[in-house]
């Protein structure tokens, strides 16, 4: 009977270990994705900069020109 014990033992340890490494695989979260998502936000700004900036710049200098930040 002890056997069984310790077999039953063993086994409730297995899967709460399986559960825990489960957790902190899933506590790491998408890493790709994110790195995904940050190059693509870089790439739409530089795009917009790239077909803009003429426009971009002149509105900053009236802005600061409004404000006297010349």
């Amino acid at each position: 009977m002890a056997h069984l014990i310790a077999a039953r033992q063993r086994l409730l340890d297995a899967i709460a270990a399986a559960g825990t490494r489960a957790t902190r695989r899933d506590e790491r979260g998408d890493v790709p994705g994110w790195v995904l998502i940050t190059l693509m936000t870089a790439a739409l700004a530089l795009l917009v900069w790239g077909l803009a900036s003429d426009r971009l710049q002149t509105l900053f200098e009236e802005t600061f020109a409004n404000f006297g930040f010349n």
